[in-house]
């Protein structure tokens, strides 16, 4: 296949992340006997304080998620998809030499740019790019320019489809997962076929293994992705988080950005996720040792439940 111009599609994504509904050490606690001896919560009166990024996470003391380490909100508002749009300059873009993204943001209502945005991990905004290959990579933080306009570096290594999640939180809304489709002129890769690759990865200053429970993960099901580290000293918080994670389809319809917990502060941090369809998922995942960001990739293969019956 050939791209003769450069073009664009927007992808409704809220919901490109999965969250798990396991709760943890960081939220409240009740043994049935004081569940039996307390009277009801009344809502007014006793507020449930929510994570924004992980709403499953939930307490009734304030305190910070313990899964990505965002401050536990109450009264949280309902969930509203903001609009996302992307340009490229130069419109003429061509493959290996530089070029911008830019994300245009715009609220649902009244469909006017916005200007304020609480801080995630602490940036403003991420944005994912993934080549239709599965060969390029890239994980950065576009700049904030104007009322509603970030914009974002980037250099195309080859012509193609990119698939591009914008990760952003509009301030008095809930966070945003928005992903677009940008098209690079020129001939196309071929396709891609992945098959189930879990080898340890050596990466820039350590060594990265996956297990999965279960071992085939299916398709609707909870999966919990383990990653062990080598050696175990010196791991350290990337963004905020003990982690960040982008899986995605072969077909990169379905792009998922996770963080995990870390596992008794050893060397091994999990991630629990939903994968909504049989395909096989290329899973990148980030982690930093001694102020060195390390990116693997495994590729996990989703079955339904029928295909995974003995």
């Amino acid at each position: 296949m050939r791209v003769t111009a450069f073009w664009m599609i927007g992808v409704c994504a809220l919901c490109a992340s999965s969250r798990s509904d396991r709760i943890g050490p960081a939220d409240a606690a009740f043994g049935p006997t004081q569940i039996q001896a307390q009277a009801p919560l009344d809502p007014s009166k006793d507020p449930v304080f929510v994570c924004p990024m992980d709403p499953d996470v939930r307490s009734h003391n304030a305190g910070v998620c313990r899964r990505c380490g965002m401050t536990l909100v109450a009264g949280i508002p309902d969930p509203v998809e903001f609009h996302l749009d992307i340009n490229v300059t130069p419109r003429a873009v061509q493959p290996g030499h530089p070029a911008a993204l830019q994300f245009f943001v715009h609220d649902p209502w009244k469909d006017r740019p916005v200007g304020s945005y609480n801080v995630v991990h602490e940036k403003l905004f991420h944005a994912f790019v993934v080549s239709e290959d599965l060969q390029f990579f890239r994980h950065g933080h576009p700049t904030f320019v104007a009322d509603g306009v970030f914009q974002f570096p980037i250099t195309f290594p080859q012509s193609g489809m990119y698939r591009v999640l914008g990760d952003f939180y509009p301030a008095g809304a809930t966070p945003q997962l928005n992903t677009q489709t940008v098209f690079v002129p020129g001939d196309a890769p071929a396709p891609v076929l992945l098959a189930r690759d879990y080898a340890a990865k050596t990466s820039e200053n350590m060594r990265v293994a996956l297990e999965t429970i279960p071992e085939q993960a299916v398709a609707g099901n909870r999966t919990q992705l383990r990653f062990r580290i080598e050696p175990a000293d010196g791991l350290e918080k990337y963004l905020g988080a003990w982690a960040h994670m982008l899986a995605a389809s072969s077909d990169l319809i379905d792009m998922m950005h996770q963080h995990p917990f870390r596992v008794d502060d050893g060397p091994m941090v999990e991630f629990e996720i939903v994968f909504p369809r049989p395909q096989v998922y290329r899973v990148w995942v980030q982690f930093q040792r001694k102020g060195v960001v390390n990116t693997v990739h495994f590729d996990v293969p989703v079955r339904n439940l029928e295909q995974s019956a003995p």
